[in-house]
């Protein structure tokens, strides 16, 4: 069966906990590409991870793992959510989906994470250089994001050769604020290209 599955960047601990945002499935675009797919007659799922603004790598995956990935899934990861979802495919390797898009992927080249505990090992991996060969990998940023998003852009691109790019120059790091909106009509068609 063909699904998309869309995992949410990192919030602040603020952002999390209070009742004036939403949660972060459903902030950003999420609702409204979740809305997109759904109407073309694909099962969409916006997955909300265990205490993102501190995440648990472990965690994160036994929610991923609830999910039937197949050949004929599309996983599309936003800031954190698409580093998680290149180090699930690098040591997940029987694994063989049919897309990542990777939405301004972070892999924490600051080690923020670590500021918050210095246990989280989060983005302690390395990336499989031949995860492309396994699945097509779709890397979407803008370049006026911050320096810890365009280095880690750098990384992926460096690390997994034939990676599809679609650059831009005026999204930021493709939240609400920096679209503008809650919507993002550019991944809509990414996701079916």
């Amino acid at each position: 069966m063909k699904q998309v599955i869309l995992i949410h960047g990192l919030p602040t601990k603020d952002e999390y906990y209070t009742s004036e945002e939403p949660s972060p499935s459903n902030a950003h675009w999420f609702p409204q590409i979740q809305q997109e797919i759904l109407r073309k007659g694909v099962l969409c799922q916006s997955l909300e991870m265990p205490h993102p603004y501190n995440p648990s790598y472990n965690e994160y995956c036994k929610v991923l793992d609830q999910m039937n990935i197949s050949e004929d899934t599309i996983l599309v990861g936003h800031s954190c959510g698409a580093g998680f979802l290149i180090r699930y495919f690098s040591e997940n390797k029987g694994l063989k989906p049919k897309k990542l898009i990777l939405v301004a992927p972070w892999l924490d080249t600051e080690g923020y994470l670590k500021e918050l505990n210095e246990e989280n090992d989060f983005f302690d991996f390395h990336i499989d250089f031949e995860l492309s060969q396994r699945t097509n990998i779709d890397l979407v940023y803008s370049t006026d994001d911050e320096k810890d998003i365009l280095e880690s852009v750098e990384k992926i691109k460096k690390e997994i050769p034939d990676i599809k790019e679609y650059i831009f120059f005026d999204k930021g790091h493709f939240t609400e604020t920096d679209l503008g909106s809650k919507e993002f009509p550019e991944l809509v068609k990414i996701l079916f290209t």
